[in-house]
């Protein structure tokens, strides 16, 4: 599935990077996910197209997320936590 029709099976924007609003995929996808439950008289096969449509969205913001996040740990500097024996 491309990025544009994943875009558009959840009806959001094309991700920027880091900067995708992942709380407004996620209310997308649990609406229409929900819609199209088949014990709800909906259709599996939408609702298996919606599961994809999300997948492909995160696989694509993922890379991203994850080098903003090293990039914050770098600026605020290794933080291990530490564990004390008692």
């Amino acid at each position: 599935m491309t990025l544009d029709e994943a875009c558009k099976i959840l009806n959001v924007k094309p991700p920027q990077g880091a900067n995708t609003n992942t709380e407004e995929i996620m209310e997308r996808f649990k609406k229409l996910f929900d819609a199209n439950d088949p014990q709800k008289g909906g259709s599996f096969y939408l609702q298996s197209k919606i599961l994809r449509a999300r997948e492909r969205i995160e696989s694509e913001i993922r890379p991203a997320m994850e080098k903003a996040a090293q990039e914050a740990e770098i600026k605020e500097g290794f933080k291990p936590k530490v564990y004390k024996d008692r």
